[in-house]
C-alpha cells in the first residue's frame, strides 16, 4: 500500500504577493481570499511568508510610533517592532518559507507541521518553483473516507493480497473511522501484522483488534519452557 503523498493532497491554486506589494494590498489579499497566510514571491520564487501575525504589529505599536522596545527586550519583540513600520510584503515577510516537496508522505508532513507548530507547508518542486500548499486541513480531509471505502480496502488489500486470507472468514466493521476485526487466523504474528497495516490507513481513526490466533509464533521455545 503507497500513502498519499502531498501532491495528492495539497491545493494546487495558491494566492500570492510580491515583494513589492504594499501593506494593505496583502491585508486585502487574505481578507478577500478568506486566509490566513500568503507567501512572497520574488521573480516567480517564494522568499519569505506574510501571516495575520507579521501584520498584526502594525496595529500593536500604531505604525512605529511611540517608544522602541529597550535594550534588554526580547528578539521577538524587536522583530515585531521592525514590522510595524513596514510598506511592503518584503518588510512584514517571515523568512525563510517552510517548504515541502509533492512526493513527501502525508505522515511526514503532518510531523513537520507539529514539529515547527505551524498551519501550513508550501510545497516546491525540484526546481524551486512554488506548485501548491498543505495545510492542516488538506491532511484532515483524509480522515473523511467513507466507511464502506475503508471496509472494503481491509478486505481485499490487507486481508486478502498481502496477509492471503479469505476476508470471508473474518468479520470487518467500519464505523466512524473506526474499525473493528474478529475473527481466526493462523498466527499471532498476523495478528499484529493486521492490526498494524489496518491502523496505518488514510482515514482509519482507531483499530478494536478481536482477532484470534491458533498459535503463537512470537513467544520464544526458551520462554514457553521456563515461563510456560
Amino acid at each position: 500500500m503507497r500513502e498519499p503523498t502531498v501532491a495528492s493532497l495539497m491545493t494546487r491554486e495558491v494566492i500570492t504577493a510580491d515583494v513589492g506589494s504594499s501593506f494593505r494590498d496583502v491585508v486585502k489579499l487574505l481578507e478577500d481570499n478568506a486566509i490566513s497566510a500568503v507567501p512572497v514571491l520574488d521573480g516567480g520564487y517564494p522568499v519569505g511568508v506574510v501571516s495575520e501575525a507579521d501584520l498584526l504589529p502594525k496595529e500593536e505599536f500604531r505604525g512605529g510610533t511611540g517608544d522602541a522596545p529597550g535594550v534588554f527586550a526580547g528578539r521577538a519583540v524587536k522583530h515585531r517592532w521592525e514590522q510595524a513600520s513596514g510598506l511592503t510584503a518584503r518588510d512584514v515577510m517571515t523568512s525563510p518559507v517552510k517548504t515541502v516537496s509533492p512526493d513527501t508522505t502525508a505522515s511526514a508532513a503532518a510531523r513537520e507541521l507539529a514539529a515547527e507548530g505551524l498551519r501550513r507547508l508550501f510545497v516546491m518542486d525540484s526546481d524551486g518553483a512554488l506548485v501548491g500548499v498543505l495545510s492542516r486541513r488538506d491532511l484532515l480531509k483524509l480522515f473523511l473516507r467513507e466507511d464502506d471505502e475503508l471496509r472494503t480496502q481491509i478486505r481485499e488489500e490487507i486481508l486478502g493480497r498481502m496477509l492471503w486470507v479469505d476476508p470471508d472468514t473474518i468479520d470487518v466493521e467500519v464505523s466512524d473511522g473506526v474499525v473493528t476485526m474478529e475473527g481466526p487466523l493462523e498466527r499471532q504474528s498476523e495478528v499484529e501484522i493486521a492490526e498494524h497495516l489496518v491502523r496505518s490507513l488514510p482515514g482509519v481513526v482507531d483499530v478494536h483488534n478481536r482477532l484470534d490466533a491458533g498459535w503463537n509464533d512470537t513467544k520464544h521455545p526458551r520462554q514457553t519452557e521456563i515461563f510456560g
